[in-house]
């Protein structure tokens, strides 16, 4: 799966096929694009076998758009100020999203808008799928779009509303194990020493919103919605202490059990657009039911230091000897360990 770049605007190629509907949409376009061509500004893309399949343009505002009805109160927001995407279903569209609150975090920005034409039904839906909500009109010689607002703060208690902020309240912490082989493929993989990773740079596995993992493990009949998971990347080779770690927050969304399908395609249809696994591995976990717990979760945030085995005994009083399958954490180590970890504390809310 290629992986979204961070490129400048005078890298594109603003005769592209690509950029042909917003030029329909927006009179003024090759001309506004010509001029950030003209400054060093950067823009998020993807390719997919040398064709441009996405692009996105971020802009961190502090004054106010007056053509927008009813008006935005002054505060430092952050700008969508294009979206496009040439994909089928959900997937791209969500890796962007998440590209676009992984910015407004690190920025330290609460409040995101975007202005979208009613007629990008699917790009609509995704947006409000994930909290944002209509705001209001923009009029222009171009016509009337509507403006979408994401507040991050303003939670509605509705696991994708509001992501990618972790509500600690009331809610059961686990340990979930990923042998190296799966990690790699369902998260970045590419630094697992104690140092800093930067969790803007994307790799294919990082940015995807749902994921969909597959174990034998029976614990995770416990798992409940909400509940926090704390990714837990085993050894690849001796030591322990040093070599398994955790790497990544997640949230459940449901746990299901392959046996609860009527057949083969309805499980098929339910795994794989988020699966890690490819359609013959999944005909062949569902044949055997060796594997029959399916953990759908959203990925909210990658630590920025991996915190190793041996700091969660030493540091943060886990057993050494116990089961690292799936294991219990207590508020206060989850505490310690985002802490450890370097995660942006704004988006844990206790």
């Amino acid at each position: 799966m290629p992986n979204i770049e961070s490129k400048y605007f005078r890298d594109i190629n603003i005769s592209d096929e690509f950029f042909n509907s917003l030029k329909a949409d927006y009179k003024e376009f090759t001309e506004w694009f010509v001029k950030k061509s003209s400054k060093d500004e950067p823009v998020f893309v993807l390719f997919e076998d040398m064709k441009l399949m996405a692009f996105l343009y971020l802009k961190v505002e502090n004054d106010l758009d007056e053509k927008i009805e009813p008006n935005l109160k002054l505060k430092r927001r952050l700008k969508v100020g294009t979206l496009k995407i040439d994909a089928h279903g959900t997937k791209l569209g969500e890796r962007f999203i998440k590209k676009i609150f992984d910015v407004a975090i690190h920025k330290k920005i609460h409040e995101i808008y975007v202005t979208i034409f009613e007629k990008h039904k699917g790009l609509l839906t995704l947006l409000e799928t994930f909290g944002f909500y209509r705001h209001g009109t923009k009029s222009t010689q171009n016509g009337t779009e509507l403006v979408l607002v994401k507040d991050i703060y303003n939670l509605k208690n509705n696991i994708l509303k509001d992501y990618p902020i972790i509500q600690t309240d009331n809610k059961n912490i686990y340990g979930l194990s990923i042998y190296p082989m799966f990690h790699t493929r369902l998260f970045s993989d590419s630094i697992l020493r104690n140092e800093s990773v930067d969790i803007l740079k994307d790799t294919s596995h990082t940015n995807s919103i749902h994921k969909i993992y597959i174990c034998g493990m029976k614990d995770a009949e416990k798992f409940k919605k909400e509940d926090i998971i704390l990714i837990y990347r085993t050894k690849d080779r001796d030591p322990a202490r040093f070599r398994s770690v955790i790497s990544s927050i997640c949230i459940i969304e449901e746990v299901e059990n392959m046996n609860n399908f009527q057949n083969e395609e309805e499980y098929l249809k339910y795994c794989e657009p988020y699966s890690i696994f490819s359609i013959d591995e999944l005909r062949g976990f569902y044949r055997t039911k060796k594997y029959p717990f399916i953990i759908k979760m959203t990925y909210n945030i990658a630590l920025k230091k991996r915190v190793t085995n041996g700091q969660l005994i030493d540091n943060f009083s886990m057993p050494y000897n116990q089961y690292w399958g799936i294991f219990d954490v207590t508020h206060e180590q989850f505490n310690k360990i985002i802490k450890s970890g370097e995660v942006d504390e704004s988006i844990i809310i206790n």
